[in-house]
């Protein structure tokens, strides 16, 4: 398709001082500024490491919900010229996950995980997550009686891995472990990783790998209830090589423990400080739970934990009256998008009753199978603090992960009062 419009060019020396600020922790504790900056640039920008950046809420939006796009699977992976950076143990790893794949293998493997998440297993689930939320507030809370909690670690990080441990049926005693590689192995998901950082994430993928090899023997030997045991008889039925069937069960296993903990946690966490740093709206929840869904929503519009999603064109084709060639990727800046002015009225100001959808799920067959489960734990954990007689403010500056797609809070210091 030929392209009626040509790209605004735009020089290397503009993209690449913005997104180095963007990859700082000072970038990170205000990301706002730069987006405002890039989405001045044009809704489809080139990337000066080849591909696009799209900017817009109305072209990501698009491109999220047509089926047509790709993601970068393996065998896109293994044709890019940054061998180092695309197939890297752990980026292969990755590229067996169910978000990287494409029909008709994700059909397949997202058939095989049958009704995850669905309303029954989310009522099953519910009574234990409130019950770890008031426990873990808890313990946050008779610490912050002390002077001052740190919630990230106290609160933040423990929900997701205590949950989907819980799910899984994997050994409390596993948690801390599972959580720091899961934190290690998502600088293979980055948009520039150093070598450093994917020999880091190399090594989590190894241990995960093992670990989870472990695992799936247990349940080979002693099957029970729980989803890998379950996920291994969908398997058996559909791939009768024994050693693919675990290989599939791997990936989704791996899958799952990378989705749900670091994810997760930076919603409850960036929930928590876009509440506590406004007392008015948090005296509102107190008064009116029932616009705590509301607030979930909201934090996943203003801070999604994802703020750059990758895809690849199909075919030549125009996107904002672009021409992308077939192969070349996109890098659709959700972050940006969801601070346009042009889907969201006063994009800046945290809204607990804005009513327009935010893309931190993503859109069409890659809808995040876990954003139920996401946004049940926010909830819980919310209406936890809430309904307690306490004040909270912010006692130091947040500290920020130095990131691009993957948003992560280190420190949450907060006290009472």
């Amino acid at each position: 398709m030929k392209s009626t419009l040509s790209p605004a060019h735009v020089g290397r020396h503009t993209i690449v001082p913005l997104f180095s600020r963007l990859r700082t922790s000072r970038g990170q504790a205000n990301p706002l500024a730069s987006y405002q900056e890039l989405r001045k640039l044009g809704e489809v920008i080139p990337a000066p490491w080849g591909g696009y950046l799209v900017t817009s809420h109305r072209l990501c939006h698009q491109v999220l919900r047509d089926r047509s796009w790709r993601v970068p699977d393996l065998h896109w992976r293994l044709g890019q010229d940054d061998s180092a950076r695309w197939s890297s143990p752990a980026s292969r790893q990755m590229a067996a996950s169910l978000p990287m794949l494409n029909p008709p293998d994700h059909t397949m493997t997202r058939k095989s995980l049958g009704n995850i998440f669905d309303r029954h297993s989310l009522a099953r689930l519910r009574p234990f997550i409130e019950r770890t939320a008031d426990r873990l507030t808890e313990r946050f809370f008779e610490e912050a009686r002390e002077g001052s909690g740190e919630f990230c670690s106290l609160v933040a990080d423990e929900l997701p891995i205590i949950t989907i441990g819980q799910w899984m049926g994997l050994p409390e005693a596993d948690h801390e472990f599972l959580r720091t590689l899961t934190h290690d192995q998502v600088h293979t998901q980055e948009l520039f990783p150093s070598r450093s950082q994917l020999a880091l994430s190399d090594a989590a993928t190894a241990q995960l790998r093992q670990y989870f090899t472990d695992v799936i023997r247990e349940r080979r030997n002693d099957p029970g209830e729980d989803p890998i045991s379950s996920w291994l008889r969908a398997w058996d039925g559909i791939e009768p090589d024994r050693a693919r069937a675990d290989a599939a069960v791997h990936s989704l296993a791996l899958f799952m423990i990378l989705a749900a903990l670091e994810t997760t946690s930076h919603v409850l966490s960036a929930s928590v400080r876009l509440l506590v740093e406004r007392p008015r709206t948090w005296e509102w929840l107190r008064r009116h739970p029932e616009d705590v869904p509301g607030a979930v929503e909201e934090t996943l519009r203003y801070d999604a934990p994802i703020h750059m999603i990758s895809r690849v064109a199909p075919e030549d084709c125009e996107v904002g009256g672009v021409l992308v060639r077939e192969g070349e990727m996109v890098q659709l800046m959700t972050g940006a998008a969801h601070h346009d002015p042009e889907q969201y009225a006063d994009p800046h100001v945290f809204d607990i009753h804005r009513a327009q959808a935010h893309l931190s799920f993503g859109g069409g067959i890659h809808y995040c199978l876990g954003n139920a489960l996401a946004r049940l734990e926010a909830t819980a954990l919310l209406n936890s603090l809430l309904k307690r007689d306490a004040r909270l403010h912010i006692s130091a500056p947040p500290r920020w992960e130095p990131r691009i797609a993957f948003r992560r809070m280190t420190s949450l210091q907060l006290a009472l009062g």
